[in-house]
Order: C-alpha cells, then structure tokens, then sequence
C-alpha cells in the first residue's frame, strides 16, 4: 500500500442481456440497442479525468473490464477510454488490459476489434463443457461455442483465461477430474475454477430452498476442492489464489493488486475501490444504480458515494481477508499482535490449518477450506 506505487483501474459495465440464476453482481438485463453507448462512453472519460485530479500521476499496472458482460461494449468505446487512461496518467510498459467476456459466436467474432482496440487479454466466462450443465447454468452459449471462443482466443490474445464452475448438482468425481484434464489442455496458462455456491436473493436461492436441486454436502465438496488442487497442481498449474490456478508469469496482475491490498480505482456502476490519499486509506463506492451513477457523473463528474477513511483495524481485517486467500500468504502486518488471538492462532497452526512464521503467515490446503471461518476464529473478540 503506497499512494506512490502502481495503481489499477476497475470499470464496471452493468448490462446482460440476460442473467444467470447463481449470480449476486450488479447487473442489469437490456436490450440489445437500448445503450446510448456514446453517453455511457463519456461518462467513463468524465470519471477518469476526476479520478486523476484526486489520485495524482501515479503509474497505471491494470486496466480491467468488468460486470455484467462488458464484451457487449462496442470496441471503438474501449479504444476511446484505454486512451483516455494513457492520456491522463503513465502506464506501465507491461499495462495488463483484461476484458471479461462471454463466449458466445456473436462476442468472439469482435475478439480482433478488442485485441486492435488495446485489449491485451481476455477471460472468458465459459462455466462448464458441456450443454446440459450449461442450461442448468443459464448460460446462453453452447459447449460447441465455448471452443470457437477458447480457439479464437487462443490465435488472437497471447494471454486468456477462462472460468468454469464445479461441484454442480449430480456432477461426480470422476465427470469434473476429466473436465478439467480437457480445461488444461485449453488452457493457456491460466485458469479460474468457482465452487457452485448458493448467494442470497438469486433464483437459485430460491430454487435450493425449495429443494429443486441439491449441492455436494461438505465432506464431497472438499474432496472436489481437493481434486482441483491436486489435477492442477501436476499439470503445471497451481494455484495462486484460492480459485485461480497460473503456470509462472502468467497470473492477474490486476487482481494481484486486489489480493496484495493496492490502491486501485472503482468506476462504473457499483464499482469499489482503495485509494491511499495524503497518508490515509479510502474506500470508494459507487452508485448502484445505473441511471443514478451516470445522472451523477454527468451532473457532478463523478458517481461515488462520499469515500470511507479505514481505520487502523479496517486496513488489518482487509489485507488479512484478502492477503490469506494467495496461497503465497503475507507478511506479518506490525498490528498483528494487537488484533489477533495468539492462542487461537496457535490451535489452528497445531491444526494444520495455519502456516506461520515470524515474518509471515499463510494457509494451508485445509486452511483454504476453512479461510470463512478462519479468519473470525483468529481475531482478538474485543479489540481496542
């Protein structure tokens, strides 16, 4: 954390054209043609431009496009907001410039226009391979266009990655062990790898509540945590997060800064961020609501709320969630003593759970399947 060092920027692109059952993001469906595109365009370069009065000169590491499905947006509104991004501030040499993007035919089609554009990587939601998984997903693409979209990626972007979704109902050990040796040989370097999990207020919530389908009960959804691990690790593809697996090199530098606890800015709809301002740690916020967030913008050229200061103990909580989900762990923050119950901490070292040093502190495998409960189970309940 350093209000110096390297910085990188989230933009959050808030419309689908449809959404899927087991998603929490904000996201909003449309129309296909119902964006005034040129107005949503220059909300992102009006933002910017606030963002760099506040935030200084710093070096952009990442540019990431994310939502919703922000491969909807038209390559020449890319072109025009990563200029903006290099007009406004230096970048780095190696800029990492992520767009996440569905893989559908009409979506891979403008993988050159993006890759022109200034794209330079791209992560593909695929979720599953193969078509019955894939409507019980709600996703929109079929498994014969998920590989024209991997192929197509593979040929345009030196760097790709794409998701898949595991432990899904009646999916078996042996159906997601050769799943994955077919991810693998796709792959090309990277790889992000979500356990099906159940998040409030979606249709799947109320689907499981009503007992229309069934996950893996806990004993079988660690032992397909534990096969990931294992597939992934002998291919040459370990994890350096909890769900994300890289061969060396090949890792997210933007989501490094998230994991690392860097600055980075959040603009877009809902879009979060951290920003280190004259010594102190913020937290940003943008509004919810589309048509609120871009009224704002316009009106006021910039769509957050007012920015929280993080206290001492804030800034500790937050590197500790984020830095414990890197399998590398993190150095020992200076408050470590002060927040943190050293008898606890001890039962889960004897555990195996903790791996602990007195420079740093990591998780173990085990650790990883317990990191939720974990980290409240290692904290001081009274802190002062």
């Amino acid at each position: 954390m350093n209000e110096k060092g390297q910085i990188g920027i989230y933009f959050h692109w808030p419309f689908c054209l449809s959404k899927c059952p087991y998603c929490d993001f904000n996201v909003h469906v449309v129309q296909k043609g119902s964006v005034n595109h040129a107005r949503w365009c220059a909300a992102y370069l009006k933002s910017l431009e606030h963002y760099r009065e506040l935030v200084g000169a710093r070096v952009v590491a990442s540019l990431f496009f994310g939502g919703g499905t922000p491969s909807l947006m038209p390559p020449d509104m890319l072109l025009a907001i990563i200029d903006k991004v290099h007009a406004l501030w230096p970048c780095a040499n190696n800029l990492e410039i992520t767009l996440e993007a569905n893989p559908t035919s009409v979506e891979a089609e403008k993988f050159q226009a993006f890759r022109d554009a200034g794209i330079n990587r791209v992560s593909i939601g695929v979720q599953a391979l193969n078509d019955a998984d894939l409507a019980f997903l709600g996703r929109k693409h079929s498994f014969s266009e998920a590989m024209e979209a991997i192929e197509t990626a593979d040929k345009i972007f030196d760097r790709f990655s794409f998701d898949l979704i595991y432990a899904r109902p009646n999916q078996s050990l042996g159906d997601w062990e050769g799943e994955l040796m077919r991810a693998v040989a796709l792959a090309k370097g990277h790889l992000s790898l979500y356990q099906l999990t159940i998040e409030r207020n979606t249709p799947f919530y109320f689907d499981h509540a009503q007992k229309k389908f069934s996950l893996p009960k806990e004993e079988l959804a660690a032992n397909f945590y534990d096969l990931t691990q294992d597939v992934l690790m002998a291919q040459g593809l370990p994890a350096y997060e909890v769900s994300n697996h890289a061969s060396a090199g090949q890792e997210s530098v933007h989501n490094l800064i998230y994991w690392n606890y860097g600055d980075y800015i959040g603009i877009g709809p809902g879009a979060h961020g951290r920003l280190t301002l004259n010594g102190a740690r913020y937290a940003s916020r943008e509004h919810h609501a589309p048509q609120s967030w871009l009224a704002r913008v316009e009106a006021q050229g910039c769509g957050a709320h007012p920015f929280e200061a993080l206290d001492e103990e804030a800034q500790f909580l937050e590197r500790l969630m984020m830095g414990l989900r890197l399998n590398a762990g993190i150095a020992k923050p200076p408050e470590w003593a002060r927040y943190i119950d050293a008898e606890k901490c001890g039962v889960a070292v004897e555990q195996g759970w903790v791996i602990e040093s007195d420079e740093d502190v990591r998780l173990s495998r085990e650790g990883m399947l317990r990191l939720n409960a974990l980290i409240p189970f290692i904290l001081k309940r009274e802190r002062s």
